[in-house]
């Protein structure tokens, strides 16, 4: 009786023989991640949209040239002419454009930043999925095996004891129902199983029909994480520091809203290198010049106070959209807290009734084969045993899974 006992509680954890740990995983995944690749990107972009915008601190050169050919030919008059005008430009107030718009575009830079990292605890967040969900599978499939093994041993006590006439063919036939239920739900299991290490596979790159070893499983013991104080899971948050940041780029874009409306004031030089006017010799001259402009907007129907109030709507959404998410973060950080410890206590709950149906099971098995019970309590006991067994099995991954996604809300 201890063997059978043993075997129902302990042969079907065996864990299999162990290749790949969970930080190899998420490794493999953060480092093959096509989400992530272009998370980087937009940070790079972010990075070249800023150092563009500093450029509008530094003086402009530019060069403007023409030439021009008359169809109809003048006495005394050279048919061609052309120009060339190099200038030298330096912005010495635009309004505030030039200062609000590298401001925008560098906390733009800090937001693309948030957002990569908000990515990489995405992509981690789907690697502990993966990997966990791969465990539950496994231990499923062995479940569904182990299932139909104890079925196929009982089948054959009952076909001995049918040929020895103790028992009517009505036993037989229930067995066989169950056996044949039994491989069909296995089928199933394995078919999930294949899923999931195709989908654990090809999240990280590698041949989808791969065999693969777990490290760990969703049985081994997960110490109970300690709880982050909400303030902390904030300041930790990526998603919430590129909300403040998008909230003050949208009040730098009211300055920026208002500054094509301001006086604005550049200085430069410049030169020429043209022929004279009228061209009779093809002879050239080169000028050159010091220029002040200054330009002062003065009555546009409205249009600055406009542009300005679109850009204060623009600032308080963002504001809004940011108490909004301050909301979630406290919501998911309280649900993800009370789906750990209910799941633990799962988890417990489960263990305790899967060995006391392990032992109904054998007790049962053992007393038909004495002839003290009937084959309807076997298979009683035989599928109270399997339905605790897929309840431990989902008890264990609804805990790690909680695990990793508390970890996500609070950035860990």
């Amino acid at each position: 009786m201890k063997r059978l006992l043993t075997f129902l509680l302990g042969a079907l954890w065996v864990p299999v023989c162990a290749q790949t740990s969970l930080a190899e995983y998420r490794r493999a995944v953060t480092d093959y991640s096509w989400q992530l690749k272009i998370a980087v990107s937009r940070s790079e972009e972010a990075a070249q949209t800023m150092e563009q915008a500093r450029t509008g601190f530094l003086p402009r050169l530019s060069l403007a040239g023409s030439f021009t050919a008359n169809a109809r030919h003048y006495d005394g008059v050279e048919h061609w002419t052309f120009g060339v005008l190099p200038q030298l430009v330096q912005t010495v107030y635009g309004g505030g454009a030039v200062k609000a718009l590298y401001e925008q575009a560098s906390l733009g830079y800090g937001i693309a930043l948030c957002d990569e990292e908000f990515s990489r605890l995405d992509v981690r967040y789907a690697a502990d999925y993966a990997y966990w969900n791969l465990s539950a599978m496994g231990l499923h499939a062995e479940s569904m095996r182990q299932y139909v093994a104890i079925i196929r041993s009982l089948k054959e006590i009952v076909d001995r004891r049918f040929d020895e006439g103790y028992i009517a063919k009505g036993d037989v036939l229930m067995i066989d129902a169950r056996l044949s239920e039994a491989e069909y739900e296995l089928v199933t299991a394995e078919q999930n199983y294949s899923v999931a290490v195709h989908n654990f596979n090809i999240l990280r790159g590698t041949d989808p029909a791969l065999d693969v070893h777990l490290a760990q499983s969703i049985r081994d013991t997960l110490a109970l994480p300690r709880r982050v104080a909400t303030d902390l899971a904030l300041q930790r948050r990526p998603d919430y520091a590129a909300a403040r940041l998008r909230s003050e780029q949208a009040e730098v874009g009211i300055r920026t809203a208002r500054a094509p409306y301001n006086p604005q004031v550049s200085v430069g030089i410049g030169g020429s290198w043209q022929p004279y006017v009228p061209n009779r010799t093809g002879a050239t001259t080169v000028d050159g010049s010091a220029f002040v402009q200054l330009s002062v907007p003065i009555f546009h129907w409205g249009e600055r106070r406009r542009a300005v109030g679109a850009a204060r709507a623009v600032q308080l959404q963002t504001e809004w959209a940011q108490a909004q998410l301050h909301d979630a973060i406290v919501q998911e950080e309280m649900n993800g807290w009370t789906a750990i410890v209910d799941s633990r206590a799962q988890v417990d709950a489960s263990e305790r009734s899967l060995r006391i149906a392990a032992e109904n099971l054998e007790l049962s098995t053992y007393s038909y084969g004495e002839g003290l019970s009937t084959v309807l309590d076997v298979l009683q006991a035989q599928l109270s045993w399997i339905q605790l067994y897929t309840n431990a099995i989902r008890a264990h991954y609804n805990y790690a899974r909680s695990i990793s996604d508390y970890e996500r809300i609070t950035a860990e």
